[in-house]
């Protein structure tokens, strides 16, 4: 390799070129030129002294090498991302910014209620949400601080218990009322279910056992929680909600709560090293607090 070691921005474009398929819309993507864009891939390239991408009808066709980089590209990303995060913190004042992730559910549904109280107790701290079914990597600092429904088992993590949120089947008063109340569990067989499109092993530890409810009975699959949500309250058939999101609207009707309740537990999880920073404290104890209070019926 070449003795000049390539700079933080040349991998920052590098990536945007992976994730975008070609310079002009890598160069859209950051807010460059694509002349600048593509000057960056040749000084990458020359410090790394390999090629990167090989150009083709298709597009920039990256080679083996530079798909082996974007994980290491990527946890540059997440450094730079946190120093910023670190560096946005006033002076004598809590404020700065704290990246929180949580699932598409939780995200949409309950979080925006907690953090418009948030806002009010502390407007100098600006909240980055991520809203993704998949877990983030805190030892990474992809983001400061995750609501999660798996119990974290690294020991740099501080993670607080809230609670067991409760899963039921609800369909809306609508569906039920054209399509009839099922009297047995096994009547569920013919009506329009909502589930899963892909069955991962979260999903296979709280699919409820001895139902017809697996891929194969869905009218309509999706792996996106907020497009079951939102199918349910159209009236499109039965699928699984949780409870106290349901209560919500009384509309939606729980069926067969003695036989369908399924526990979703629930932490709150960051880094131990962000625990000297105020912001990222007083936003985990103010999530830990309110969602305790959400996974308790409050």
């Amino acid at each position: 390799m070449a003795d000049i070691e390539p700079g933080w921005e040349l991998y920052r474009s590098f990536l945007a070129v992976m994730r975008e398929g070609s310079l002009s819309g890598a160069a859209r993507s950051l807010g460059m030129t694509q002349p600048s864009l593509g000057r960056h891939m040749r000084e990458l390239e020359a410090a790394l002294a390999t090629a990167l991408f090989a150009r083709s009808p298709q597009g920039l066709m990256p080679t083996e090498v530079a798909r082996e980089l974007v994980p290491h590209a990527q946890a540059m990303a997440s450094a730079s991302a946190a120093l910023q995060r670190a560096a946005s913190a006033g002076r004598g004042e809590v404020s700065g910014t704290v990246r929180l992730t949580a699932s598409e559910m939780i995200g949409a549904e309950v979080l925006p209620p907690i953090l418009t109280e948030f806002r009010e107790r502390h407007p100098g701290i600006v909240v980055e949400l991520v809203l993704s079914n998949q877990a983030a990597d805190l030892l990474r600092r992809d983001a400061d601080i995750a609501v999660r429904m798996v119990q974290p088992t690294q020991e740099a993590l501080v993670a607080r218990h809230v609670g067991r949120v409760e899963l039921g089947l609800f369909a809306h008063r609508r569906y039920l009322e054209s399509h009839g109340y099922p009297q047995a569990l096994d009547e569920l067989a013919g009506h329009a279910l909502i589930g899963f499109d892909t069955e991962t092993p979260y999903i296979r530890r709280l699919r409820p056992q001895g139902l017809p409810y697996a891929r194969e009975h869905f009218a309509l699959r999706t792996d996106s929680d907020l497009a079951g949500l939102a199918a349910i309250r159209a009236g499109f058939g039965i699928g699984i909600v949780q409870v106290n999101l349901a209560r919500r609207d009384p509309q939606l009707v729980r069926l067969f709560p003695a036989e369908v309740s399924l526990p979703l537990e629930t932490w709150v999880v960051m880094h131990e090293d962000l625990r000297p920073s105020l912001r990222v404290r007083r936003l985990f104890d103010h999530l830990a607090a309110a969602l305790e209070a959400y996974a308790g019926g409050g």
